[in-house]
């Protein structure tokens, strides 16, 4: 039996406390995002550096996944014009929230920096601004009063329809956004320390024949919930980026 009170004495916190080793609060997690902000520019500048008429190696990495956002993501929700000038951000904004996800399953890591919830509120409030600059842009000074108060609808029911709009509009959005990456993040991580916890465990007291023959069981898990973390990473970066497209496109087309 693991008693988790052993193994975490400050409680579950020690899952997500990285103490600083650096000036100014530097720590584990801002290493993750700071190596993944090198290893997003490092793919795509040398992807772009010399493009070849058949790409292969990193350009072709690169170009496929920026293809991929492009075509998947920017132009399929926000239309070809506005799309095609999206798409590098966006590219960005999911290579960027993977590659942080995945320090999860990379061992001695083993750690999202989405567990963090600093990391997505930034994310949230990042979409948040960026949505209602370019509505303000596109739609002029009473952007937010059109989006309020919709098109079509009988007027007695804007006393209704209008906190709702402005509340699921302009509050919920980046709240779901945050809510959403930190949680799912951090449900992954929590599983796969516990199956890890389970492994090291019955490995460290294995003087019953009945513990040795428990050890496959959590050491499948583990490796079941590693497989499907990588799919949660890829997952979250695609939603949380999609939401964000749509969120700037319908700032870009008003509603008719």
């Amino acid at each position: 039996m693991i008693v988790l009170a052993e193994l975490f004495p400050s409680g579950v916190n020690d899952l997500f406390d990285w103490r600083s080793f650096g000036p100014g609060g530097f720590n584990k997690t801002a290493m993750m995002c700071f190596i993944s902000t090198i290893i997003c520019s490092v793919l795509f500048i040398a992807g772009s550096r010399k493009r070849a008429l058949v790409p292969s190696g990193i350009q072709n990495v690169a170009e496929s996944g920026f293809e991929l956002v492009e075509k998947s993501i920017a132009v399929e929700v926000m239309g070809e014009d506005s799309g095609k000038k999206w798409a590098p951000f966006l590219a960005t904004l999911f290579f960027w929230i993977f590659f942080i996800n995945i320090w999860e399953v990379i061992p001695g890591i083993q750690f999202p920096a989405t567990s963090r919830l600093a990391i997505p509120i930034f994310l949230a409030l990042q979409t948040w601004i960026i949505f209602i600059v370019v509505g303000f842009k596109h739609q002029g000074p009473l952007y937010i009063f059109k989006e309020i108060f919709p098109p079509g609808v009988p007027k007695p029911l804007y006393i209704l329809v209008a906190p709702i709009e402005l509340v699921s509009k302009f509050l919920i959005r980046p709240f779901s956004l945050m809510v959403r990456l930190f949680a799912n993040m951090v449900a992954g991580h929590v599983l796969l320390t516990v199956f890890a916890v389970m492994c090291a465990e019955l490995l460290k007291h294995n003087s019953g024949i009945y513990q040795i023959a428990f050890i496959p069981l959590p050491f499948f898990m583990l490796t079941a919930m590693t497989g499907f973390e990588i799919l949660v990473a890829v997952l979250q970066a695609y939603i949380f980026t999609i939401l964000t497209a749509v969120y700037v496109g319908e700032a870009i087309h008003p509603q008719h």
